[in-house]
């Protein structure tokens, strides 16, 4: 199997070396960079498969790289590891070209899962398994994203778009907590009360969708957001 191979820009030494070599002992490629200045020369020499950036970095901070890499390569996936946590900066880190986001601390687990979902989402049709990332198993029920399907025992039911991206985001983070504001900036683009709301009626649909399977359940976190349990990993067959 194909190592990917990984940008990491970090300038905090101590979490830096902790990242890298949980990473390499799972089988990852890891070049780590702790200075912005050095960062799009080391980007041309190792040409990753996917960026893990740091906001705050000497010299230039990670907003700028991401433009800066999104417009040498608008496909490459990026993922922001950052402590900020407001709204504003949630937002200019997928304005400035970021795929996704994951706040300081982490766990090296919803990390490992969120890289993999990321490279799985930007191989190219013609160079990925179709059953990797086209069927996602949960439960006894298929998932197929593509097609905005979700099918069980030969019956087929048809997803909005925004249904489709909200069941995505549970299944990137299955069974980890996923944040009520998070999931509103990347499906509505800002979490007004009048998209909390559609969030709301959102949420109900997929319970709904998934009643017949009582091992799957889509869990209210009061102030927080959600939890997908019982969800399987991605199907090999």
């Amino acid at each position: 199997m194909t190592r990917i191979k990984l940008l990491y820009v970090e300038d905090e030494p101590f979490l830096g070396k902790i990242v890298k070599e949980s990473l390499e002992s799972r089988d990852f490629e890891v070049c780590m960079v702790a200075d912005g200045a050095e960062v799009m020369a080391r980007y041309e020499s190792v040409r990753p498969d996917l960026c893990l950036l740091d906001v705050m970095l000497p010299h230039r901070d990670g907003y700028e790289l991401a433009r800066e890499i999104r417009a040498r390569n608008p496909a490459i996936p990026l993922l922001f590891l950052t402590a900020k946590t407001q709204t504003e900066d949630v937002l200019k880190g997928f304005e400035s070209g970021g795929n996704d986001y994951i706040r300081k601390p982490f766990s090296m687990e919803e990390l490992i899962v969120r890289i993999r979902n990321l490279y799985r989402m930007a191989q190219p049709n013609g160079q990925r398994a179709p059953q990797e990332m086209e069927r996602i198993q949960l439960g006894s029920y298929t998932f197929f994203p593509q097609q905005y399907e979700l099918h069980r025992s030969g019956e087929v039911r048809k997803l909005s778009h925004r249904e489709t991206e909200l069941l995505s985001i549970l299944v990137e983070n299955r069974n980890f907590k996923v944040q009520r504001r998070d999931i509103l900036l990347r499906v509505w683009g800002d979490d007004s009360f009048f998209n909390s709301r559609n969030l709301d009626v959102y949420i109900t649909r997929l319970r709904d969708y998934f009643r017949d399977d009582p091992t799957l359940e889509i869990m209210t976190l009061k102030g927080v957001g959600y939890l997908f349990k019982g969800v399987e990993a991605f199907s090999p067959s």
